[in-house]
């Protein structure tokens, strides 16, 4: 093993590639990934192509708040052990696979629908669809992390982003190739199908090590004192009760016990670590569009091109971090992804010009895929091992929602400030991550040196 301050070769960093934690997150992104576009734009596509009206198309866009509020019932899945599923295949996996089942019957679902006389059952099978994908998320980030150590973190999240990105690719380009051959019950009825790659996965691969959960209940102090004050009350109110704070009270507790005047700055920087690129994002394409680019130019620019220097960006981060330890890929990540944003501001200024737009692609999706891989590896290890699923559920929907919330604005700016004064105002949100991302990096209580364990 390492020493405390070794420095990994690049051999050593590479390597950490083929084990099979790490090589397992490829299957499990893919599984992440591909419900995702099956309820968003790929079914969009699907309800204008059968003509139903385009308002009525907008509604679902509020399926994806589902995404944004699965903290609500990680404590479940963290802590409830499902009857017979948990017995012989564990908690995570027995929740991933109960994901999968519900994912694979809202596909199915809606495969046999009609969307222009059935339009509510396809808003519930899509409903159906979005709930078991987040609560595949849950179960799959409390697998990644209690699967391997803090150093593999950054490598197993570069190959859940690839095989995320190939989730969104048979979601949507291969969905689409379906439809235009056959049908788009057939192209649901395929992406169903290809659930079983998520449940093969979890076949196969073994539950990660950790206390049962009256175990780890009976070694909370709140827990026990809870005990002993509901003395003389029902047996079930106890359990309840019991469970009730091990479950939601506790991994809240446990994250400010841990880290104490600290917390309070952590959860700042997970708030605006991505906010500078989330914030600039709902305004990317319409600035291609408003300076001339064609939509096939878009697509194969923004799209194929841009998703593969996103894994390129996933798999250097990963290796970065493997190499150097997470606290100075973690500014370097901040720094990058504000830096890129003055890509755009200096594409807006150069019009219609096929290089530029190549350029701030390569940039920004490089950058976002190097920053997403440290993040995660960053917010893996900032999560207790005794609340995987309910800590970095939480840390996730925080990480995303102030920037989703700010770019709704980001229409008003562009009208008021034009795309360059916009663009630059993004770029500048990232500062406070960057001065943060420091302090972080110098703090060995919250990243420790390359190559510890």
């Amino acid at each position: 093993m390492p020493t405390p301050t070794a420095q990994r070769s690049w051999r050593d960093a590479l390597s950490i590639y083929l084990r099979a934690p790490v090589l397992t997150m490829l299957f499990l992104g893919f599984s992440a990934g591909l419900p995702f576009l099956l309820v968003f734009s790929t079914l969009s596509a699907w309800l204008r192509s059968d003509g139903v009206e385009v308002a009525a198309i907008g509604f679902f866009a509020w399926i994806g708040i589902l995404y944004s509020i699965k903290f609500f019932w990680a404590p479940v899945v963290d802590r409830l052990a499902l009857p017979g599923l948990t017995r012989a295949f564990g908690q995570r996996r027995g929740w991933m696979l109960l994901a999968q089942l519900t994912i694979a019957a809202g596909l199915v679902g809606l495969s046999s629908l009609d969307p222009v006389g059935h339009l509510p059952l396809v808003a519930a099978c899509a409903l159906l669809v979005a709930f078991g994908s987040a609560t595949q998320d849950i179960a799959i980030d409390a697998f990644r992390i209690e699967s391997a150590p803090d150093d593999m973190q950054a490598a197993m999240a570069s190959t859940y982003i690839i095989g995320y990105r190939g989730g969104l690719i048979a979601a949507g380009a291969g969905a689409l190739y379906v439809a235009s051959l056959v049908s788009w019950q057939a192209a649901y009825l395929s992406m169903a199908a290809l659930v079983g790659v998520g449940v093969i996965t979890v076949l196969v691969r073994p539950e990660p090590a950790r206390l049962a959960l009256t175990t780890q209940l009976i070694h909370e102090p709140r827990v026990r004192a809870f005990l002993r004050a509901s003395r003389g009350r029902a047996a079930w109110q106890r359990r309840l009760g019991a469970w009730a704070i091990g479950a939601v009270v506790c991994p809240f507790t446990d994250f400010f016990s841990r880290h104490r005047r600290k917390a309070l700055w952590l959860l700042v920087f997970v708030a605006v670590f991505r906010i500078s690129d989330l914030a600039m994002a709902s305004m990317a394409n319409p600035l291609y569009i408003d300076l001339g680019f064609s939509l096939a130019t878009i697509a194969n620019v923004t799209n194929v091109f841009g998703i593969a220097m996103s894994i390129g960006g996933g798999i250097l981060g990963g290796l970065l971090v493997a190499r150097y330890g997470i606290g100075p890929i973690l500014v370097l990540g901040a720094a990058a992804t504000a830096l890129t944003n003055l890509l755009f501001v200096a594409l807006s200024m150069a019009g219609d010009n096929l290089a530029m737009l190549v350029t701030t692609i390569i940039g920004d999706n490089l950058s976002n895929g190097l920053a997403s891989a440290v993040f995660i590896a960053f917010l893996s290890s900032l999560t207790s091992r005794a609340y995987t699923a309910t800590q970095y559920a939480l840390f996730s929907s925080l990480m995303t929602l102030p920037g989703k919330f700010l770019s709704g604005f980001g229409g008003l700016m562009v009208a008021g400030q034009g795309y360059a004064g916009f663009f630059l105002l993004a770029s500048l949100l990232g500062l406070p991550a960057i001065a943060l991302a420091i302090w972080i990096s110098r703090d060995r209580s919250l990243v420790p040196a390359a190559g510890t364990a």
